[in-house]
Parts: C-alpha cells; structure tokens; sequence
C-alpha cells in the first residue's frame, strides 16, 4: 500500500516537471467561419420613389422609422438589411430645395423642430461631417470622388479601425437629388471579426452605386472617377 502510494506521488511528480519543461504553443486568435453567398442581384423599382437600383437577394428592404433618433423627412429613407450578418445599410434621401424639419438644440438640452431648406452645399458638407465623426476611433479616414457608370458624380468613404461604420457615400445630381448611405453593423465593432463581412457588403454596396439611377433623368455629372 506504501508502496503504491509513493508510486502514485512520484508519477504525479515526474508528470509535472515535464510539463513545466515543455514548450509552450500559443493558439492564434481567430473568429467564427461565416459561409458567405454568391453576389446575386435584384431590382429595386417602386413607381413613387425618385430613384432606381440593384440591390443582393439576401438582403431586404425595410422602410426607415428613425435614423438616430431623427425622423425621416420622408418616405424615400429607408434601409437595406442584411439579417444574416446583422448589418444595414441606410439609405437616406434629400430633396435638394426643398424644405426639411431639423432638431435645433436648445440650451436646457431639450430639442426644437425648425424648418430649414436643404441646400447643396450644406448637404455636403453634413456628409463630411457624419463621416468624421468617425475620427476619434479611426485608423483613417479616405474620400474618393466618383462618377458611376449611370452618369451620377458622389463621393465614397471608406473608414478604417474600430468605427461604427467602414462604408458610407453620398450621390447626387447637383441640383434637385442627394441621397447618402451608411453600412452599420448591430454590434461593436471590431475590424478583424467583421473584416470579411465588410469586404463582402462593400461589393454590394459598389453594385449598388453603379446601377443606381434617378427617375427625372437629371444626371449631371462633375469630374471623379468610376468606382
């Protein structure tokens, strides 16, 4: 019986030594595969929106209710989801001319609605804006004019690290459309787990900014590049 157990105590004991003497390997971080589909388009084409374009069989179309908790001026906002990969594309329209609501901030913190005009110039520049929002968590932020195969000039921004959003754009026809999107993700963002998402959504998103067409023909163009 002694004897068994001073057999015991030196097996535990030798079992250990050698594991302490051996080399460590360390496993590389990884996250889950995700099966990604074939790029398989359909057509976006309702009779009373000002606009046309393709958009992938497994995404959705979903009317837009609030956009950071700012009500849709109108019905042409909405959303391209993306369920599997619980992502979202907004899709957010202006009618350049026309009047909006806007929420002012007022000094005791609670918000005022306020008609405004949407202006060209100040379109672009809220575009720029939303974009850079995006700075302080942003590995860099690049803008790249552009002139779609359709003849629409606008201007898309690919944002890198951990931001909210990788890929947003803007397109218009200068003088009555402008119509902005951002891909979204409904989770925190972390570049490396969503990276093949990303990269996969953004050739949709591509798509669907080269067949993208206004319904009043008016495509003035500006000088870019194709995307």
């Amino acid at each position: 019986m002694i004897y068994k157990r001073t057999l015991i105590c030196f097996l535990t004991i030798f079992v250990f030594i050698i594991a302490c003497n051996s080399d460590y390997t360390s496993k590389k971080k990884g996250y889950f595969d995700i099966s990604l589909p074939n790029h398989i388009y359909q057509a976006f084409e309702r009779a009373d929106f000002p606009y046309d374009f393709e958009y992938p069989t497994y995404g959705k179309i979903a009317q837009d209710s609030t956009y950071f908790d700012v009500n849709p001026e109108n019905k042409y906002w909405i959303n391209v989801e993306f369920p599997d990969y619980n992502a979202r594309l907004f899709l957010s329209y202006k009618k350049i001319g026309g009047k909006a609501l806007y929420k002012l901030k007022q000094a005791d913190g609670t918000y005022k609605d306020s008609m405004g005009i949407n202006q060209f110039q100040l379109l672009i520049n809220d575009a720029f804006n939303l974009t850079n929002k995006n700075d302080v968590i942003a590995s860099s932020i690049m803008d790249s004019a552009m002139v779609t195969p359709n003849n629409i000039n606008g201007v898309f921004f690919t944002v890198g690290g951990n931001a909210a959003t990788a890929h947003q754009f803007f397109l218009t026809d200068t003088t009555s459309n402008f119509i902005r999107g951002a891909l979204y993700f409904d989770a925190s963002p972390n570049a490396d787990s969503i990276k093949p998402v990303q990269q996969f959504l953004r050739k949709d998103i591509e798509h669907l900014i080269n067949t993208f067409k206004w319904k009043n023909g008016n495509n003035n163009t500006i000088t870019g590049k194709k995307i």
